[in-house]
């Protein structure tokens, strides 16, 4: 065994974190620029102290929401449970009743119920019973009209996504069913390939925020290649999402926008299509995730905050996220920041959760550059148990894109990872910054990583400390078991 420090890291000594950020509020307003606004000036209140003793006060704030004990069960306003009837306007109506009645829980139970988008209202619990299928269609002209949302970090005005809630209070979806998005290579999937003349693409929708176009004027859907993501509470309070089996989905799964005290618990999803992220926070704040199975496409749980000039625009971190207890299959990484971060990341703290497969490419992992800037900072991981994967340990990524230059240089600063093990890995560290960039107190302490295949990848990688860290290279972890195998 060998205990190890990487011989270009810091030789200041590794002692407590003094960590800083800033705690905001994010009322819903009466519209989202008002919110914009309200939350850009919170973003500059003064700082705080922020480490592991912070994460009870958040949790404090972390709430779920309550319901009335009222069923509107969706049988009840003409939904039929055979795979083929259009139940859009029976789970509209019961939603509908649920609100007007004062809260209450609209109840799928039994069967597969076709449909298109869902909206939310405030006060409604969408409960999907166990043996039950939400099976949405695979018609985008069944998740019109258009309506406001995030591609990629980009405001935009979009099909609507498979499940949305505008501007509600105290909504749900839980239930040990299934929601299916039916996404395909020959349905949603096909259409984020879509291209020649009269197509918009992602890139076009990227050109007009850099021009400042009113995201009103930004109008896509039909017109477009932009597939909508599954869950997507926008400008939302009070959130809960639970239990639920996500399967075969358009893009990102669970994509909270603009929202604060956000529950995410036991969800389990398998959904391996392009774009495939589990959990994506978006600018939102006091998000709990927990006791989730990720097994994607792309990022299990990736934590964004808007793109380039758009997410400058609307200038709201994601911060305050607390990850626990979860479960990271195949995916590009378990935990990540990035790469829609031009808003900023704070405060994010990832515990006790498991990782491994061939398929998962990275433990935790930073990505952003110099056209998107940002600042993330305050990370922390610990607790955790690492099977194998693909890449490396602990990926930062400032010039991802291959991007190298730009008027927005990043900064990585405050990230700690202790008490990690791992048992395969291609290399611990994958750091690659630039002479703009900043990378400053990223810590790995009493960790073990076994199985490590080559050398670490260091490129402009500032302010990096090993503490207390044993790497076993994989020829002496093979030397070892060949031994055994002899005795």
């Amino acid at each position: 065994m060998l205990s190890f420090r990487h011989p270009l890291c810091s030789a200041s000594v590794f002692g407590a974190l003094l960590l800083l950020a800033a705690c905001t509020s994010m009322p819903v307003g009466e519209n989202s620029g008002a919110l914009h606004a309200a939350t850009g000036a919170a973003a500059n209140a003064p700082a705080a102290a922020v480490s592991w003793d912070s994460v009870p006060a958040i949790l404090a704030r972390i709430r779920p929401p309550q319901f009335p004990a009222r069923e509107f069960p969706i049988a009840d306003f003409g939904a039929k449970p055979d795979g083929t009837t259009d139940n859009t306007a029976a789970i509209a109506q019961a939603i509908a009743a649920a609100s007007a009645a004062g809260g209450g829980r609209v109840v799928v139970r039994g069967g597969v119920f076709l449909t298109g988008a869902i909206h939310l209202l405030s006060n409604v619990e969408l409960h999907v019973a166990d043996g039950a299928t939400l099976k949405f269609s695979p018609d985008p002209k069944k998740f019109l009209p258009l309506v406001r949302a995030r591609f990629e970090g980009t405001e935009v005005m979009n099909y609507s996504p498979l499940i949305y809630a505008f501007q509600q209070e105290n909504i749900a979806i839980t239930g040990t069913g299934t929601l299916d998005g039916s996404a395909s290579n020959d349905t949603w999937w096909a259409l984020g390939r879509r291209r020649g003349p009269g197509i918009q693409t992602s890139a076009q929708l990227v050109a007009l925020a850099e021009k400042g176009t009113p995201v009103e004027q930004r109008v896509f859907g039909e017109a477009g290649s932009l597939r909508p993501n599954f869950i997507v509470p926008y400008l939302c309070r009070n959130v809960l999402i639970a239990d639920v089996h996500i399967v075969n989905s358009p893009m990102w799964e669970i994509n909270p926008v603009l929202c604060t005290n956000v529950t995410v618990r036991g969800v389990d999803i398998h959904s391996h299509g392009p774009n495939n992220d589990g959990c994506d926070p978006d600018s939102s704040r006091d998000v709990l995730i927990e006791h989730c199975t990720f097994d994607t496409g792309d990022d299990c749980i990736a934590i964004k905050s808007g793109k380039d000039a758009d997410g400058r625009r609307v200038g709201v971190p994601a911060e305050n996220i607390v990850i626990r207890h979860c479960v990271m299959q195949d995916g590009h990484g378990g935990v990540v920041l990035g790469s829609e971060n031009s808003g900023g990341i704070r405060n994010v703290f990832a515990e006790d959760c498991a990782m491994d497969s061939p398929n998962l490419q990275r433990v935790l992992r930073l990505k952003t550059n110099a056209g998107r800037g940002g600042v993330l900072e305050n990370v922390f991981l610990r607790n955790c148990t690492v099977g194998r994967v693909s890449s490396a340990i602990l990926t930062i990524d400032l010039v991802y894109g291959r991007v190298t230059t730009g008027a927005f240089p990043p900064v990585v600063r405050n990230v700690l990872v202790e008490n990690v093990t791992a048992q395969s890995a291609p290399r611990v560290l994958d750091i690659v910054g630039t002479t703009q960039s900043t990378i400053a107190n990223v810590r790995i302490a009493d960790s073990t990583f076994r199985g490590v295949e080559g050398a670490d990848i260091l490129t402009h990688s500032g302010d990096v400390a090993l503490r207390n860290v044993t790497i076993e290279p994989a020829a002496r972890a093979r030397a070892a078991a060949n031994a055994d195998e002899t005795k």
